[in-house]
């Protein structure tokens, strides 16, 4: 099969998603092309300035595919105009509620009344959590398939062993107001241990660095189906996270992880500390996590069921 992947980039959670598929894809011998498209670097310009750009590039390129796959809403413009027997569109969590959390009304109203045209555009629909397909579903009344992301365990073996930080705990993910890390920060003073913030290093240094700690916190206001959950699980480190969007499916209470309120600074900190104190006590919970991720959120797993999604969707 011959893809078109459009993503506003192809790092982070749903461009490092993005990216992923497109690499698991080539080696199980298909083509793969990746539209890089320009946008303007300001907070209310990337977005629109994207999705201008990337329907000129729809418009312009003659290529044809048999699959247009689009992530996320700004990417819909590029996927509307591009050649494709079938078009894809892929969003993690619920776009328009996402946009209300970080941007102002004005820009929030924008986003939705977009969000419900541009999904009539793509002739399938998929999300990575139950929730998002749930929400989506309530919400707009639109059907999509639940397609859960993976991780490259390839990858994550290949990561070289480390020493041991004691007391080190990692926050891992972007420095923004829905990921929660005001709410870790204001949890350091009652944390008895050290917490590092990785929010800009390369995915190798990111994972070594992971790979060292004793904790993982995720104080996220909203998730879709964290991939930095996925990656802690495999590595063996104990999460603690809270309990909103899809977290929940990847974090089962006191049986693959920790789950605490949003927003719960202290909450946050005694489960933290609970690891700290009394690592072996937990090591059920990571040998539990560990054995989920991998017979669950692998590419071994997760490959086969898009390849179905894909070869359903041209055949009919």
């Amino acid at each position: 099969m011959k893809f078109l992947f459009i993503s506003p980039r192809f790092s982070g959670g749903i461009g490092g998603h993005a990216a992923m598929l497109s690499d698991q894809l080539v080696q199980a011998g298909h083509e793969v092309t990746k539209m890089k498209t320009s946008h303007i670097p300001i907070k209310n310009l990337k977005n629109p300035s994207f999705a201008i750009f990337g329907t000129i590039q729809g418009l312009t390129n003659t290529k044809k595919y048999d699959i247009v796959h689009a992530f996320n809403v700004p990417s819909a413009f590029a996927m509307r105009y591009a050649k494709g027997r079938k078009k894809v569109l892929s969003i993690h969590g619920v776009f328009s509620d996402q946009v209300k959390k970080l941007h102002s009304g004005t820009v929030s109203s924008i986003a939705s009344s977009t969000e419900s045209r541009v999904l009539k555009w793509a002739d399938a629909l998929t999300t990575d959590s139950k929730i998002s397909r749930n929400e989506y579903k309530k919400k707009l009344n639109f059907d999509f398939e639940y397609l859960p992301s993976a991780i490259d365990t390839v990858k994550l073996e290949s990561i070289p062993n480390v020493e041991k930080i004691s007391n080190q705990i990692i926050y891992l993910g972007r420095d923004s107001q829905e990921k929660g890390i005001d709410v870790l920060k204001n949890s350091e003073s009652k944390i008895n241990g050290k917490v590092v913030y990785c929010t800009n290093l390369s995915w190798v240094d990111a994972m070594k660095l992971l790979k060292s700690s004793d904790v993982l916190a995720v104080p996220s206001r909203m998730e879709s189906l964290p991939t930095n959950i996925k990656e802690a699980f495999f590595l063996k480190i104990p999460v603690v996270a809270t309990n909103v969007g899809g977290i929940p499916e990847l974090v089962s209470h006191n049986k693959t992880g920790i789950l605490v309120p949003s927003e719960d600074f202290t909450q946050l900190s005694v489960e933290i500390n609970k690891i700290l104190k009394n690592k072996e006590n937990f090591n059920e919970i990571i040998e539990n996590a560990h054995q989920f991720v991998t017979n669950e959120m692998s590419w071994e797993k997760i490959l086969p069921k898009y390849l179905k999604f894909y070869e359903d969707l041209l055949n009919n």
